[in-house]
């Protein structure tokens, strides 16, 4: 048939012994709004995680910065060349040692960030 009557009759015949099932569309609702609250709190989590990375680096640069003044200062007070030595090694190592206690603190707020958004999430029961 070429009206529209084909739709109407010739395929509502076709598929009237198909059984669909009945879509809850409220529930359909309800598990998106969760989903979307869920996402919701992990990009807070996130934000937060990387506002105090930020938070922290900055920590770092500026005692990096006051250490680094102190030093060209007291370096320049020292009268020989061994003791400017010994006090730039000193320097060094302390430097040092206090980066990768830094970048060791970084990296576990990063992952801690990482972990605590990603918890949130509705992960398929698979994964």
């Amino acid at each position: 048939m070429v009206n529209g009557k084909f739709f109407e009759t010739e395929v509502g015949k076709l598929f009237a012994g198909f059984p669909f099932a009945s879509l809850d569309v409220e529930a359909a609702m309800t598990s998106q709004r969760k989903n979307i609250e869920a996402f919701t709190q992990a990009n807070q989590l996130a934000v937060q995680g990387f506002q105090e990375l930020a938070k922290r680096q900055v920590e770092f640069a500026r005692t990096a910065m006051d250490e680094a003044t102190s030093l060209v200062r007291d370096w320049t007070s020292i009268g020989t060349a061994e003791e400017r030595l010994q006090k730039q090694a000193a320097f060094a190592k302390q430097a040092l040692e206090k980066s990768v206690t830094g970048t060791r603190e970084i990296v576990e707020l990063a992952g801690k960030t990482q972990t605590e958004a990603f918890e949130v999430l509705p992960w398929p029961s698979s994964l």
